[in-house]
C-alpha cells in the first residue's frame, strides 16, 4: 500500500507487537485516522477479516466510512457494499464496520483484527461473550481505544492490560497526538471546568458524576454582590416549570455572567411570570435607555407545552414583549431543542471554575434559591447505588432555577456555542 504517515504517538501504539492493545487518548489525537491504518494494515492479505467496531451501526458509518473509502479506493477489488459497510480489498482481504448496539448480531465469523472505539460506550459483554471468541480460531489481534468515561469496563481493561502478558497499555493527551494547536489547547481550557478539561484533553480517568452536579461552585468565590449596568443587554433565562416557576435575570458582560436576581413564584403560570419580570425590572428601566435590549434564553420544550387554552409558553412570552415594544427589544437565543444535560452541566461548571483557574461565573447574595441549587442538587443513582447521567429531581424545589441557568450558558458558553443559531429579534 502507499506511505502513510503517522505522528510519534500514532506510531508508537501502531508499532507494538501486542497481541491486545488499549490505547486511552484525548481528543484529536488522531484515534480515528490511526484506526484506519490499522485496519488496511490488519486487512493487507487473502482471506484476512479487520473489523471496526463503534457503540452503534451510524456511529461507526459516520465516524469511519467515508476517510476509509478514501484511504482504500486505490486497492478496492470491487465497489464497497454500502449496505453491509464492507469493502473488499484487492488483496484479498477484507474490512467491515459494525455498531455494538446490537452486539448479538455480530456473532459468526473469525476475525483477524479487531478494532472497539469509544470503548467506553461499548457494553462489555459485546467483547466477553462475542467477540474475544471471533479472534480465537485465527489468533486474532485487537485494539481498545477511546477517551475516559469515569472509572468504568474501559478503565478496568486499561489497568489490566498493563500487567497482562500479550497484552500493552497506551495512554497520551491531546497535545502529543499533534493535530491540535496551543492556541485551541488554551481556549479549551477556559471552556471546561478542570476535571472535564483533564477526562476530555488529557485522557485522565475522572468521575464527572460523583456527588454534586455543580461540583465547582463555592460559595466564597463565587457569589458576589452585583449592579445591573444599563449599558449591557438584559438577560431573562426561564424553566417553565409550574410551582415554582423559576427564572433569572443576568447580564453577559464579555467572557463573564452576572446573576443579579432569581425570580421564584409558587403556583404561577408563563403570564404571571411575565408580569413578575416588568414589576422586577422597573428600577432598572429608569436608569436605561429605551428600549431596553433582553436576551431571552430557556427550557425549549416551552414551545410544545401549552401552559393556558391555546398559547405555548414561549408564544405567551413573545406576545408580553410585543406589547410592550416601546420598553424591551426583546430576541430569542434557544436552541431547536435542549442540550443534553451532561453538556449544559459541564457548561455551568466551566464557568463557575475552568481549567485555568478563572471564575466567570458570579451570583448576587440575593440569590438564594440558586445558590442552593449549586450546593445541593446531586446526580441520580440506580437500584445498586451507581451514579446516573441524570439529575435527581426528587426535591421539587431544587434544579429548577440552576436548569434555567444551565440553558443561558450553554447557548452563550458552550463548546457549541460558536455554532449555534443565530438569534432572531421577536419585538
Amino acid at each position: 500500500m502507499r506511505q502513510i504517515r503517522l505522528r510519534p504517538a500514532q506510531g508508537t501504539v501502531f508499532l507494538s507487537g501486542a497481541r491486545f492493545r488499549v490505547l486511552v487518548a484525548g481528543r484529536r489525537f488522531g484515534k480515528s485516522y490511526l484506526s484506519l491504518v490499522e485496519l488496511c494494515r490488519a486487512a493487507w492479505g487473502p482471506g484476512r477479516l479487520a473489523w471496526y467496531v463503534a457503540p452503534s451501526y451510524k456511529q461507526a458509518k459516520r465516524i469511519a466510512w467515508r476517510p476509509l473509502k478514501e484511504m482504500t479506493r486505490p486497492y478496492w477489488a470491487s465497489k464497497p457494499n454500502e449496505t453491509d459497510l464492507r469493502i473488499e480489498l484487492d488483496s484479498g482481504g477484507t474490512i467491515c464496520l459494525r455498531g455494538a448496539d446490537n452486539y448479538d448480531s455480530l456473532r459468526g465469523e473469525g476475525l483477524d483484527f479487531l478494532i472497539l472505539d469509544e470503548f467506553a460506550s461499548v457494553d462489555r459483554q459485546a467483547w466477553t461473550e462475542v467477540l474475544r471468541p471471533a479472534l480465537a480460531d485465527r489468533r486474532g489481534r485487537a485494539l481498545f481505544i477511546g477517551t475516559p468515561r469515569g472509572y468504568n469496563h474501559f478503565y478496568e481493561i486499561f489497568q489490566e492490560a498493563k500487567h497482562k502478558p500479550d497484552w500493552a497499555a497506551f495512554q497520551f493527551t491531546t497535545e502529543q497526538g499533534g493535530n491540535v494547536t496551543r492556541e485551541e489547547l488554551d481556549s479549551a481550557a477556559h471552556e471546561l471546568d478542570p476535571r472535564s478539561y483533564q477526562q476530555e484533553f488529557q485522557a485522565r480517568f475522572e468521575n464527572l458524576t460523583s456527588g454534586r452536579v455543580y461540583q465547582s461552585f463555592d460559595r466564597v468565590a463565587n457569589v458576589q454582590t452585583q449592579t445591573y449596568n444599563p449599558r449591557l443587554p438584559l438577560c431573562w433565562a426561564l424553566d417553565f416549570n409550574i410551582d415554582p416557576m423559576c427564572s433569572i435575570l443576568a447580564q453577559i458582560d464579555g467572557e463573564y455572567v452576572r446573576v443579579l436576581e432569581e425570580l421564584v413564584l409558587p403556583d404561577t403560570r408563563t403570564p404571571g411570570a411575565c408580569q413578575a419580570f416588568e414589576e422586577r425590572t422597573r428600577k432598572w428601566i429608569s436608569t436605561a435607555q429605551l428600549p431596553v435590549p433582553v436576551r431571552l434564553y430557556g427550557d425549549s420544550s416551552g414551545n410544545r407545552r401549552e401552559s393556558c387554552a391555546t398559547h405555548t409558553d414561549w408564544q405567551i412570552v413573545t406576545e408580553f414583549f410585543r406589547r410592550h415594544a416601546d420598553r424591551f427589544r426583546a430576541s430569542s437565543h434557544r436552541r431547536p431543542a435542549n442540550p443534553e444535560v451532561k453538556d449544559r452541566v459541564a457548561a455551568v461548571n466551566a464557568m463557575l471554575l475552568n481549567y485555568a483557574g478563572e471564575r466567570r461565573l458570579k451570583i448576587d447574595p440575593r440569590c438564594q434559591e440558586l445558590i442552593e441549587d449549586l450546593e445541593q442538587v446531586t446526580w441520580e443513582s440506580d437500584t445498586h447505588g451507581n451514579l446516573l447521567v441524570t439529575i435527581d429531581k426528587s426535591n421539587g424545589n431544587r434544579t429548577h432555577l440552576s436548569d434555567a441557568l444551565g440553558y443561558m450558558i450553554d447557548h452563550a458558553f458552550g463548546l457549541r456555542a460558536k455554532s449555534g443559531e443565530r438569534p432572531g429579534y421577536i419585538c
